[in-house]
């Protein structure tokens, strides 16, 4: 099992910056992919970033490349995404992810573990 657990949401301006961090416990974090997904109210789960097991390749859903960054810290056990020019639209429940594989997916059945999740409210 891996356990996960988001923290670096808040409430920001639009066209602000926010950093979400995701620790992870349990088995060895450098054997998994990682991603962040998000959700937000009346809407599905939708992909937002992924990084492979070495952090050598990363992905973006459309919505936030050129503005959001991921990375990982395999020695500290930490997934990051750094979010910069935040807009309303990004406004939902962020959550960190891992799947036993080393490469990235983009849907949501492609995880197997799952964190509780992190709000982000960008204001107007």
């Amino acid at each position: 099992q891996v356990q996960l657990v988001e923290s670096g949401g808040g409430l920001v301006q639009a066209g602000g910056s926010l950093r979400l961090s995701c620790a992870a416990s349990g088995r060895t974090f450098s054997n998994y992919a990682m991603g962040w997904f998000r959700q937000a109210p009346g809407k599905e789960r939708e992909f937002v970033a992924g990084i492979t097991y070495n952090g050598g390749i990363t992905t973006y859903a459309d919505s936030g490349k050129g503005r959001f960054t991921i990375s990982r810290d395999n020695a500290k056990n930490t997934l990051s995404l750094q979010m910069n020019s935040l807009k309303p639209e990004d406004t939902a429940n962020y959550y960190c992810t891992g799947r036993r594989s080393l490469y990235i997916a983009t849907t949501a059945e492609g995880y197997d573990y799952w964190g509780q999740g992190t709000q982000v409210t960008v204001s107007s």
